[in-house]
């Protein structure tokens, strides 16, 4: 009988082959080579137009930096097309908390006309919530956003980090320009920076009409055998039940997110994803089963990635409580919204908000129990393979079109002198 690989703790697998090894480096050189290329075309063509005191150039320079942003996430798809071929395979809650009708599902999922492809008709400006399994999470997070219509949404994503990294060479350069959050894990100061970073995003997305799309973990890590146990003794001094699959989420952090854009767009939405990995036995982790280096050097990817959806809107379905009775304070460092945001959340409402919150991981954590018992989801479900849609992208992966459209630039400019 054969053994299915994903199914086998990574330890247990058969050593790798040198075929396998050879790809691996290949994946390794072509990965980085696209990193490397993203950041220079970052500081080689678009940084300088930062420096320069005209709107247009300040407009060149956003469009570039959302370029890259966008050519890091072709990266990212390509190297799953080449290295880790998966699928996401998307379903729909049509019962409970954010669930959607049959009418909505056949309007969401769209076929394009010209080819097999699948989007997927969704709000452009929400909050994405997950469960944290493992650290490809975002890596297939971030992917899945590439196929929303309106196309784009994928450059206009952010997340929080440590600041820590915020100044690692290359890396943490240039999630700098791509406006990512860095936080120093201390909640005193991080509230205020994480209010007033989210509050100048959306005042920008709802005067622009752009799309917005932050993604936060409200679990913080990842479920594993040193954070369960952290976990469960805080579900026994509060005197509550602690998950079976997640870890109890923290609601902080989606607390002042969702109050802080709230206000600036009127039609956000919060779109709550179960990410669940096949061949992870329950009561099991999934980093014992998916690592990066696994996934990509050890060429086992997850043969699909189930994410099923849940979309709230945030002025109706979400308990945020009343906005305009917080303390609030002036945003720092000069930042364009001349609106406060709040540094202070009354205790009740947070407890409310707490309370929401817990319940709707104990619907997800009831999900993942259902899909571990059966082996798979429930309901209809679209499959959307890992792969980019257009030839262009290729290109734009390695950031292509940036030193090319230069070239061009240059040589007209000089055949007209």
């Amino acid at each position: 009988m054969t053994v299915d690989i994903c199914s086998l703790p990574i330890p247990a697998r058969p050593p790798q082959t040198w075929t396998r090894t050879i790809k691996a480096i290949l994946f390794f050189t072509l990965f980085n080579s696209g990193c490397l290329l993203l950041h220079s075309s970052q500081l080689a063509f678009m940084l300088p137009l930062r420096l320069l005191p005209f709107s247009f150039t300040r407009r060149l320079y956003r469009e570039g930096i959302l370029y890259t942003k966008g050519a890091f996430v072709c990266l990212l798809i390509l190297m799953c097309q080449w290295f880790a071929p998966t699928k996401l395979r998307v379903t729909f809650e049509t019962q409970g908390k954010g669930k959607f009708t049959p009418e909505e599902i056949k309007r969401i999922v769209q076929n394009d006309k010209n080819s097999d492809a699948v989007w997927l008709n969704l709000p452009s400006k929400f909050i994405l919530t997950a469960n944290h399994q493992v650290y490809a999470d975002w890596w297939y997070m971030w992917c899945l956003t590439y196929y929303f219509r309106p196309q784009g949404v994928h450059r206009h994503v952010y997340i929080t980090l440590k600041k820590s990294l915020k100044w690692l060479p290359m890396i943490g350069w240039g999630m700098q320009l791509f406006g990512f959050i860095f936080l120093a894990r201390s909640w005193a100061s991080d509230k205020l920076t994480l209010a007033a970073r989210l509050a100048e995003r959306g005042q920008v997305a709802e005067r622009e009409d752009s799309p917005l799309c932050f993604i936060i973990y409200p679990e913080g890590t990842l479920v594993s055998k040193l954070t369960r146990p952290i976990s469960k003794k805080f579900a026994d001094k509060m005197g509550i039940s602690d998950m079976t699959n997640t870890l109890l989420p923290r609601s902080l952090g989606l607390q002042y997110s969702l109050r802080s854009l709230a206000p600036r767009i009127p039609d956000l939405r919060l779109l709550d994803v179960t990410i669940m990995y096949p061949g992870i036995p329950a009561l099991h982790y999934g980093q014992d089963y998916y690592t990066l280096r696994s996934i990509f050097f050890d060429g086992v990817p997850p043969p699909v990635i189930h994410m099923h959806l849940r979309l709230l809107n945030v002025a109706t379905d979400v308990p945020l409580g009343d906005l305009s009775t917080t303390q609030k304070a002036t945003i720092p460092n000069g930042l364009a919204d001349e609106h406060a945001v709040e540094v202070d959340i009354p205790l009740t409402e947070k407890v409310v908000f707490d309370n929401w919150l817990r319940e709707l991981w104990q619907e997800k954590d009831e999900f993942i129990s259902r899909y571990l018992t059966t082996g798979h989801t429930i309901g209809e479900f679209v499959d959307i393979p890992l792969r980019l849609r257009r030839k262009r992208e290729y290109l734009d992966s390695f950031c292509f079109f940036i030193p090319a459209a230069c070239g061009y630039l240059w040589r007209w400019a000089t055949r007209r002198s």
